[in-house]
């Protein structure tokens, strides 16, 4: 009778973790808010250190750690309410702190244990042994519900990756919670995936996607986006890629640059919304990533075909064609790309796109910090009111086009009101003005250029703001609005931002920073017969 009513309450038990579980699984999803920093005047990014741990759990102890993960449920009021049809003498008695304590115990003393696992691996002659409790398993993972099916003792063999970690995994399966650090993600992932534990999975793979900006000292986004593409998670390697294309030149100058497969470099030269301070920044790391690999000689040639030559000024290719060893050693795969690259610099745009298709990404900028490509603005205290900027930028990437200026205006607004909600004036009682909330206004910026030239004529200008926000303790690019000419500002900039509060993860110090980029983009006027 006693074992029946253990079996009976751990199935309860258990039950309410399923709920609590996805409970936190909705939570975690908000995310959480970062650490206060301040970045280095004239920089896009800072490196303050920052916590690196996240804790999945279930249990009513708040955690101070503001970038912890939470999977499970803290004594959630909600989830403790009950329909008592309007009784107000009802109340809920809640041990499950209590309980939780008690299956903790349980699998540390191994009281009433009826199962054991051994888990051998290549790093240790030993094997680790849990005595375990076959129900308490088969609840949280199939696997292990038939593997104890017809035996008592299990041996298991595991990676020392995962090997270090089992115990943690095992107490997860008893409690609901387990605390991971970033180098912890896969092998932990591993698990969670080998032994069909879906409720881990899920948080661990959150836990990746909101850590992309966490320091560390010898990187770990590259790494997550190679393990995503083994195991086919298709949203990790999609958030991975984007934050890699976001913050780029932060990733050339670390130590995962060097681990980026052909694959993953392929895909990142195909792009043009690459943020970085110039084509010859990455150049330059192409170059030291094809020292450092060495691949065959026909991947390096993809590769630095990849290279958008016309938007390196002529003096820095020279400079290359001189200096660079790489070049020289591929010279003629990539001989036709530099001779292009002289021509369009040396002759008007207009007259080059009559005999060459300029309509490919080798003449369409990417999302250059340099100052001639744009501009950086910091808004102190957003909300207050309409602001107000202008800038200039170059005109073309050409050298023929190298003294000739944009100038762009440039203004904010906190609280646009768009048609709709504006206030519409009645003579009538019944159609008196309704009051208008601040937060029915959404942010605004609009980019309109201050002057008109034919030198415009054959050119189309595509803007992209970049909004930069602290994550994990870093300042980095969390979103990039791109709109064209037809257009004069982007119809969802900040469109779910709340600039009213102070706290809000848009703002750094109270300030929205964004950094406005103006990509000149030329379009064929008229075609000549070669």
């Amino acid at each position: 009778m006693r074992d029946q009513g253990n079996a009976r309450g751990s199935l309860c038990s258990q039950r309410g973790r399923d709920q609590d579980r996805q409970t936190g699984l909705r939570a975690s999803a908000a995310g959480t808010r970062p650490f206060p920093s301040t970045p280095r005047p004239g920089t896009w990014w800072s490196q303050p250190f920052c916590c690196r741990k996240a804790v999945f759990w279930l249990s009513g102890t708040q955690v101070s750690c503001p970038h912890v993960l939470s999977l499970g449920c803290s004594h959630l009021p909600a989830a403790q309410k009950a329909d008592f049809s309007g009784d107000s003498t009802a109340a809920t008695i809640n041990h499950s702190l209590t309980l939780l304590q008690r299956l903790q115990e349980l699998l540390q003393n191994g009281n009433g244990s009826d199962s054991v696992l051994r888990v051998r691996s290549a790093a240790s002659d030993e094997p680790k042994v849990f005595h375990t409790h076959q129900l308490l398993l088969s609840l949280q993972s199939e696997v292990f519900e038939s593997l104890l099916h017809n035996q008592s003792v299990v041996t298991l063999y595991e990676p020392p990756e995962t090997a270090a970690l089992f115990e943690k995994f095992i107490r997860y399966l008893y409690c609901g919670g387990v605390s991971i650090l970033l180098h912890q993600a896969i092998p932990m992932h591993q698990l969670a995936s080998k032994y069909r534990v879906w409720g881990l999975q899920r948080g661990v793979a959150e836990y990746m996607r909101t850590h992309l900006a966490s320091e560390s000292s010898q990187g770990h986004v590259v790494g997550w986006y190679h393990y995503a593409v083994r195991v086919g998670d298709a949203a990790l390697q999609e958030s991975c890629l984007q934050f890699l294309a976001w913050n780029l030149s932060a990733v050339l100058g670390s130590a995962e640059w060097g681990s980026v497969s052909v694959e993953l470099l392929l895909l990142l030269l195909e792009r043009s919304d690459l943020v970085l301070h110039s084509e010859l920044e990455l150049y330059t790391a192409v170059e030291s990533w094809l020292s450092r690999r060495q691949p065959e000689a026909p991947v390096a040639e993809r590769v630095l075909r990849a290279i958008r030559y016309p938007m390196i000024a002529p003096s820095q290719l020279f400079r290359l064609q001189a200096q660079s060893a790489v070049l020289a050693r591929h010279r003629a795969a990539v001989q036709d790309l530099l001779f292009q690259a002289f021509q369009f610099h040396a002759a008007s745009p207009l007259h080059f796109a009559k005999y060459f298709d300029v309509n490919c990404s080798m003449f369409l900028p990417r999302n250059y910090l340099a100052p001639s490509w744009g501009s950086q603005w910091v808004i102190t205290n957003p909300a207050r009111d309409d602001r107000s900027t202008s800038f200039q930028t170059q005109l073309g990437p050409s050298s023929h086009d190298a003294g000739k200026r944009v100038t762009w205006n440039v203004l904010f607004s906190p609280r646009w009101l768009p048609v709709s909600l504006r206030p519409v004036y009645s003579d009538s009682v019944a159609g008196a003005i309704q009051p208008v909330r601040i937060e029915d206004g959404r942010p605004r910026l609009v980019i309109t250029p201050a002057m008109s030239s034919p030198d415009f004529a054959g050119v189309t200008f595509q803007k992209t703001v970049l909004v930069g926000v602290r994550q994990q303790g870093r300042v980095l690019v969390k979103h990039a609005y791109s709109f064209h000419q037809s257009s004069d500002e982007a119809a969802d900039f900040l469109l779910h931002a709340d600039l009213q509060k102070r706290t809000s993860e848009y703002l750094i110090d109270n300030s929205l920073h964004l950094h406005i980029i103006i990509k000149p983009v030329y379009h064929s006027l008229i075609k000549v017969k070669k």
